[in-house]
This record gives structure tokens, sequence and C-alpha cells, in this order.
């Protein structure tokens, strides 16, 4: 094993424990027991993830008090006139316009779909090598109903737009990834670990760039394939485990 490899290995046992979830938004998804509830829950809070990790967690828990704790049954059966009470929430740029598409788009899906996993394992094939397909078929999807605004398009990322998708692959990981430790919850079984993508946050980055596992000058959609191409050389059927590792490292400034 490479003194890479080593290292990373050595602080994803430090980091990925459930002493994690408090502080981190993915907490608030911990919440719920049911997986629908913990989805929906965890779609929203990973789409809020920017800017200070307390304000998100505080805006995260805001939102979903305002939809009465219960998240897929809120989905399902409120009306109009419910979507009253979402009117003063926002968190920075996301707006009343941009929760009201959310809303629209969910209870629209829900009220034909039983699970929001369809709408990402759908597009991908078993030989895909990673999430892109998923991540470009749920785009379009989600936009695809009428008098979608146009200023809700740069919440939802798209690596047609060379986006580093960064909430979209942390969504995902939480949903998908299988972890004995009891952080990401692993709900989906239709999307293997190995095809994600890791999320390249300006901590992950900082790292990346440190230990030679990202050379892009962009931080790009490009460059988050070069740098999950480079972990999966220590893991190939879990290298989102990885994110723990460069994550931690960065936030306490240890590399």
């Amino acid at each position: 094993m490479s003194a890479t490899a080593d290292l990373l290995n050595r602080y994803h046992d430090r980091f990925n424990q459930r002493d994690f979830i408090a502080n981190d938004p993915i907490g608030l998804v911990h919440a719920f027991s049911d997986p629908l509830d913990r989805e929906i829950a965890a779609f929203l809070v990973a789409t809020l993830a920017w800017g200070r990790r307390a304000t998100i967690i505080e805006k995260g828990a805001q939102l979903l008090e305002l939809m009465d704790g219960a998240p897929h049954q809120f989905i399902l059966e409120h009306r109009p006139e419910d979507r009253a009470r979402f009117a003063n929430w926002k968190h920075r740029t996301f707006t009343h316009v941009d929760t009201d598409y959310f809303l629209d788009f969910l209870q629209w899906y829900y009220q034909r779909h039983l699970s929001l996993e369809d709408a990402f394992a759908r597009h991908l094939r078993p030989e895909d090598q990673t999430i892109e397909p998923a991540l470009l078929g749920f785009h379009h999807l989600f936009f695809s109903l009428p008098d979608a605004p146009l200023r809700t398009r740069k919440h939802v990322a798209t690596p047609a737009r060379k986006s580093r998708c960064k909430r979209l692959c942390m969504f995902l990981r939480w949903m998908v990834r299988q972890d004995a430790n009891g952080v990401d919850f692993g709900d989906w079984k239709r999307i293997r670990p190995a095809q994600l993508c890791l999320p390249l946050d300006v901590h992950v980055e900082r790292v990346a760039r440190k230990l030679k596992l990202l050379r892009r000058k962009q931080n790009d959609w490009q460059a988050v394939l070069e740098l999950t191409a480079a972990v999966r050389r220590f893991d190939a059927e879990d290298p989102c485990k990885y994110d723990f590792a460069l994550f931690g490292m960065g936030v306490e400034g240890l590399a």
C-alpha cells in the first residue's frame, strides 16, 4: 500500500465515525427512521449545503419543521394553501420561488413513483463507471415540469454545465454508500458505491492538491472525475469513503 493510501485510510478511520454526525448536515437526516423521509430530507438538506455548516443545519431544520417533521407525508398530501408557510423562509439565494418549485416537483414525482432512487438509477447502466449519466438524467427530469423557473436551475447542478455537482454527489453518497460505521445510510441498492464520485468542496480540493491526487487547475466536473479516479486506486469498490479523510483533514488543517 502506498504512503498516500495509508494516510487516507488512517484519516478515514478517524473521521468516519458517529461523532461526525452531530456537527454535519447529515445529522438532520439521521432524525428519520423511514427511508422515504430520509431521502427527501437528504435531498433538501444537501441542496442547501453551501456556506457555514451551522447555518446549513439551522436552515435545514427550519425547512423540515415547516414540513411538519414528516417530509414524505407532507410532500404527498399537502395542498396549495399549505405552501404559504414557506413564504418567509430562505437560505442565501434559495428563495420562496425555488422552494415552491422543489415542492412542485417532489409532489408530482412521489405521486407517480415510490422512491427518488429511480429518478437517478433509471439513467445508469451496470457498466457505467461513474454517476455522471444519473446526474445528467436527473437534471433533465427535475426541470421537465411546465414553467420550471430558470433561476432555480442554479440549485440543481449538472455535468453538462461542467459543474462539480458537489451537493448532488454528497446526497448520493449519503443514500448509496454502505457504511459499517453508520454515517451514510446505504438505503439505495440500484446504484453501486463504486460508481459514486467525491463531493469536491474547498477542503477536499485543498488537501487533494497537496497530496497530488488532483492536478487539474479548474474546479469542474473533470476535476471530480480525476480525483475520484485517483482514490479509486486505493479502494475501487468504495472510493467515496475517502471523502471523510480529505474533508476532515482540510477542516482540521492537517494537510
